[in-house]
């Protein structure tokens, strides 16, 4: 009877003995962030780290794409500036009068490589515009020239474009349509009108604007038609001649003005993501302490 209540008791207090608990691994804490494979831990730094890289990587493209746009504005600004001498004694001489009544418009549309009984027709320069028309006015287009903006345009070049417009195209007024340069944030739409020597000439006998042009007198074998016929095709070349590198700068401004946007949007996210790097990474290293020491005060007890 003793012996029997002697096992009944060495068997509850076996039972009453718990597995000794295993000890936490303290090296592991101390391993550097960098030799931890990615896990719950190190993945957010990783991921922050990431994406820091690539906004860096995305600055720098920004930031040279701005430069080279910068470099291109002062080209052609220099180029622009100069060009408006050619027309404004056209202007002087036979005004722009946008309001004349005329049958046949073309309208010469200048863009980026990137009524009642009123016959209106398009001649296109550039992509950007033709992607436009090309929805709502297809049948209305008469000519469309594209990547003008490849390699830089002198007036000998241009004065062909217009020539081939001249040949191919009739009208009673040419409207040409283009962004014209203030600064590197500002361009102004314009539109100057170039008319026929028909509706010069009619225009000028009806003593409007152009009636002025009676008072000069005419030297040479050529007669009044065909002086004026010379000279709305002089005129033409000339504003079109502007009008391509005033758009030009125009775009090139709008390149540098976005282009200097996202390097300060670039550089706003990166000190954003740099504050949240430094919050996960100190939440992580305030984890790790307090593993160690509740290691440590384990291994105490």
């Amino acid at each position: 009877m003793a012996m029997a209540a002697l096992r009944r008791e060495g068997r509850r207090f076996a039972g009453s003995i718990t597995a000794p608990r295993p000890m936490p691994d303290i090296r592991s804490a101390l391993i550097s962030e960098e030799q931890v494979p990615l896990g719950v831990r190190s993945i957010s730094t990783q991921i922050v780290r990431n994406r820091m890289k690539s906004v860096r990587n995305i600055q720098k493209i920004t930031k040279a794409m701005k430069m080279v746009a910068a470099s291109k504005l002062r080209a052609i600004q220099t180029r622009a500036e100069n060009s408006r001498g050619l027309w404004q004694p056209f202007t002087a001489l036979l005004g722009d009068t946008p309001g004349v009544e005329v049958k046949k418009n073309v309208i010469v549309t200048i863009s980026s490589d990137k009524g009642p009984e009123k016959e209106v027709k398009y001649v296109i320069l550039g992509e950007k515009a033709k992607a436009q028309l090309m929805r709502d006015s297809k049948k209305d287009i008469e000519l469309c020239i594209t990547e003008l903006q490849k390699n830089p345009l002198n007036y000998t070049q241009v004065a062909v474009l217009a020539d081939d417009i001249l040949k191919n195209v009739e009208f009673d007024a040419l409207r040409i349509v283009f962004n014209k340069f203030q600064s590197v944030v500002a361009f102004l739409p314009t539109m100057s009108t170039v008319l026929s020597p028909e509706v010069v000439e009619r225009e000028a006998e009806a003593g409007g604007t152009l009636g002025a042009l009676d008072s000069y007198e005419i030297e040479g074998g050529e007669t009044k038609g065909e002086i004026l016929q010379n000279l709305a095709e002089f005129q033409f070349s000339c504003v079109m001649f502007n009008a391509v590198l005033e758009n030009a700068c125009s775009e090139q401004g709008a390149r540098m003005s976005a282009m200097d946007s996202s390097s300060r949007n670039a550089g706003d996210m990166l000190d954003r993501l740099t504050i949240f790097y430094n919050r996960t990474r100190q939440a992580s290293i305030t984890t790790e302490l307090i593993e160690i020491i509740s290691g440590a005060s384990a291994l105490e007890g």
